[in-house]
């Protein structure tokens, strides 16, 4: 019964959604899911799971592109003198059984992108409590795993069909909608003509100028200044504002090359409602990478990097514009910022 309502609040929530795809990040009990915006759904288990994680992930669309792992790993954490995982699996204490030649098993890793024994596997797991390793650490707490499989169904539009993980219908594969189309962010000036000595010595005047002129709270020997040619008429400039033991607050201005020049102040603003439910962005260690000219911000839970948010900006002639936004809430030392679950991408 629990379920079946929860099935009838996922359709109730979603079903608005049916031309474009709205970010969502959720937890369930021992699990988090999280799917972007173009309806691909990764799920984990998280909290105190001593480096032993169950990942899924599934795509939208009619095709059963999904893929699931089991690590035994973490944030600066060496396996390298652990026995191997597959055959000391538990499942409630006892050994879980691994069907089919479907799997690819190295000492710390376990994964398969086969349907049949993806929908098999979970059938075996889904009611119990955890899966646990014999004669060592780690546990994959099972609770909320049926929760978080409904919701990416739900999400997906996959409720009814023959491709639901749970409750499944007779609905074929092709009822599925697709994914959203990816959206694009062009890229203006990709080359822009490098800053001359000169212009690089004003506008570097300029920032000190505008340092001098701004109420910020770090030390000024200690605010970082960086400028670099955005295109062939304007120029970014970042300075480092505020700062803690683990982030930094920087403020930026686009700037003409020319003089007089003629500043302004750089807004990040989302394209959706992140769990915070504030769409203006700070700008927390704010870079900028020269090789795919964005502009990169990380804003870190704590020191070791294994939570926060990161995400990417792309200038479009007029503003930044966000390319990629991922997020890790769960502080739980398994990855660090670059495979943290991305919640919205273009091309």
């Amino acid at each position: 019964m629990r379920y079946r309502v929860l099935i009838l609040f996922f359709l109730g929530l979603f079903a608005a959604f049916s031309s474009w795809a709205a970010p969502s990040q959720q937890r369930f009990s021992d699990w988090q899911v999280t799917c972007n915006n173009q309806n691909f759904c990764v799920a984990r288990n998280t909290g105190e799971h001593q480096g032993l994680v169950m990942t899924l992930a599934r795509s939208a669309g009619a095709k059963t592109d999904a893929t699931l792992r089991i690590n035994l790993g973490g944030v600066n954490t060496s396996t390298a003198r652990i026995a191997p995982i597959a055959p000391r699996l538990l499942l409630d204490g006892k050994l879980l059984p691994l069907t089919g030649n479907n799997w690819s098993i190295t000492p710390q890793r376990l994964i398969t992108s086969h349907p049949a024994t993806i929908s098999d596997f979970l059938q075996t797991i889904q009611n119990a409590q955890a899966i646990t390793l014999q004669n060592g650490e780690g546990i994959i707490s099972l609770v909320g795993l049926k929760a978080a499989l409904l919701f990416i169904d739900a999400q997906q539009k996959r409720v009814g069909s023959e491709t639901a993980w749970i409750d499944k219908g007779t609905s074929p594969p092709l009822s599925v909608p697709p994914a959203p189309a990816l959206k694009e962010v062009a890229l203006v000036n990709p080359t822009p003509t490098p800053l001359t000595r000169e212009e690089l010595d004003d506008l570097l005047d300029y920032a000190n100028w505008r340092m001098g002129n701004t109420q910020c709270s770090l030390d000024p020997a200690r605010r970082e200044v960086r400028v670099t040619a955005l295109t062939d008429d304007k120029a970014l400039l970042m300075i480092g504002c505020e700062a803690g033991a683990y982030n930094t607050v920087d403020l930026a201005w686009l700037i003409s090359r020319e003089k007089p020049y003629v500043a302004r102040a750089i807004k990040l603003r989302l394209p959706f409602k992140p769990g915070s439910g504030d769409d203006e962005l700070e700008l927390m260690n704010v870079g900028f990478d020269t090789k795919t000219r964005e502009l990169t911000t990380l804003a870190k839970g704590r020191g070791l990097a294994d939570c926060g948010t990161q995400t990417r900006w792309r200038f479009d002639g007029q503003r930044f514009r966000l390319v990629r936004y991922a997020e890790e809430p769960s502080c739980d030392n398994w990855h660090g910022p670059d495979a943290w679950p991305t919640l919205w991408i273009t091309r």
